[in-house]
């Protein structure tokens, strides 16, 4: 296979950049696409653009072109599961409208489309592993936003021809994770001796997937996917399995602050990935131990930067 040409969307995010590395380090060429949302970390988002083509571009107004691509990997959206109220208008714009448009140009164009969605659309699973053919139900704003995406990107490949693949990532951990999402604050209080605040007692599962597994899988499913797809790690574990692993890395003790758990934010996750194994040939690969060792690692450092 030569040199090919991809678009990645949420380039200067978490999965977007690790998966922009991994393009070029193919041998692929990647141009990556980024608004820069002050919602990340802007000096993380900078740091992980640091050595990528990224161009800054809001997919929600700017002018979008994606002729000349042999393929987009959509992953920009606005995360979290905080989401109800005022800001659900955010979800609206960064992740329906914004999707809506780009469907749109790459149904147009003839350009191949894996799109990021999420866990979250199964909401509380009528089934654990969850397969792909439950029932959605999600309980955020978030998900239901997601879910959205999901039906447009089904809206155009029968309307239009659309040639797309969506995969559900399942709680991607790793070196770069957002700021604000549990393990790097887990990692970040235990380095600089912080109180991290609990959402739920801990007894929370999901089925945590490192984040090269989650880069493999969605390169796979640009040659090989059709479909959708469940992206999760092998293991289900709970908040307070991390946290004692974390607390083993560190050498430390972690302070914990508990809180009620955050409105819509889901009990459990467990991936059901046969579906991917059979037709993609991926499998998770990362122990979630592993895997904690880099994020650990990573938060680490970056703290004694600061």
């Amino acid at each position: 296979m030569g040199r090919r040409r991809f678009l990645v969307t949420g380039a200067a995010g978490f999965i977007g950049s690790h998966l922009a590395e991994t393009l070029l380090a193919a041998g692929d060429e990647v141009v990556g696409f980024d608004c820069f949302t002050d919602y990340y970390d802007r000096a993380l988002k900078e740091d992980n653009a640091r050595s990528l083509d990224v161009r800054r571009l809001d997919l929600a107004e700017d002018k979008l072109d994606v002729s000349g691509f042999d393929g987009v990997f959509h992953l920009a959206a606005q995360p979290g599961v905080r989401s109800f109220g005022p800001v659900f208008a955010k979800y609206l714009r960064g992740n329906v409208l914004a999707s809506q448009r780009l469907f749109e140009v790459a149904a147009r164009d003839g350009v191949r489309v894996v799109s990021a969605s999420s866990s979250s659309i199964y909401g509380a699973s009528e089934t654990y592993p969850t397969p792909e053919t439950t029932t959605p139900a999600p309980l955020s704003p978030y998900g239901i936003s997601k879910l959205a995406v999901e039906h447009l990107a089904a809206a155009y490949e029968r309307s239009f021809g659309l040639d797309v693949v969506t995969l559900r990532y399942f709680t991607v951990f790793g070196p770069r994770q957002r700021p604000d999402m549990a393990f790097t604050r887990i990692a970040f209080a235990l380095a600089q001796g912080r109180t991290f605040d609990l959402y739920g007692d801990g007894t929370q599962t999901r089925s945590f997937t490192y984040v090269s597994d989650v880069v493999e899988a969605t390169v796979a499913a640009m040659d090989r996917g059709s479909g959708t797809y469940n992206v999760g790690g092998a293991v289900e574990a709970s908040m307070r399995d991390v946290i004692a692993v974390m607390e083993r890395l560190a050498g430390k003790q972690l302070d914990i602050h508990e809180h009620p758990a955050t409105p819509g934010d889901q009990h459990r996750t467990s991936a059901d990935t046969s579906r991917i194994r059979r037709d993609v040939g991926w499998e998770p690969r990362v122990s979630l131990e592993e895997g904690l060792q880099a994020h650990w690692e990573w938060a680490a450092a970056r703290s004694r930067q600061k």
